[in-house]
């Protein structure tokens, strides 16, 4: 199939299976004479697993080890449980830090008037100088997270 059908039957868009075949994430489409790409089942299959590690917020790094120990029957599951607790992790600080800004901004919204004084909490607490380090609030509540 040629890498429109390979797209449309894996969800994987025609420049993100360029873009995977140039970082090496999914080895060079085979070509015709006149240069077309061209794939099998089995590189859709693999484009199907990218796209869902992909949409778990895997990294192409992580992706690449995920690809690695897929391929390797003799993987142990205790390697890929590994890398998916390594993710979570970094998912939960990512929450956690969502959370924090959204506190914060909800904190400044409130305090601000919204009418047509030039006085709004929400430009002061973006300007005035963070304290040292991250976490560190401000007197408007804005913490410097990182």
């Amino acid at each position: 199939m040629n890498i429109g059908e390979a797209s449309k039957a894996s969800g994987v868009s025609t420049k993100m299976i360029r873009y995977y075949e140039q970082i090496k994430l999914i080895s060079p489409a085979h070509r015709t004479e006149s240069s077309y790409r061209t794939y099998t089942d089995n590189d859709v299959h693999t484009l199907q697993f990218i796209r869902r590690a992909r949409d778990l917020g895997f990294s192409v790094e992580q992706m690449k080890a995920l690809l690695a120990l897929w391929r390797d029957r003799s993987r142990a599951s205790a390697d890929v449980k590994a890398i998916a607790l390594e993710h979570i992790a970094e998912l939960e600080r990512k929450a956690a830090a969502i959370a924090a800004m959204t506190k914060t901004l909800k904190h400044l919204a409130s305090h601000c008037h919204g009418d047509e004084r030039p006085d709004c909490p929400i430009i002061e607490g973006f300007a005035e100088t963070l304290g040292e380090g991250p976490g560190v609030p401000s007197k408007f509540g804005l913490a410097n997270v990182v």
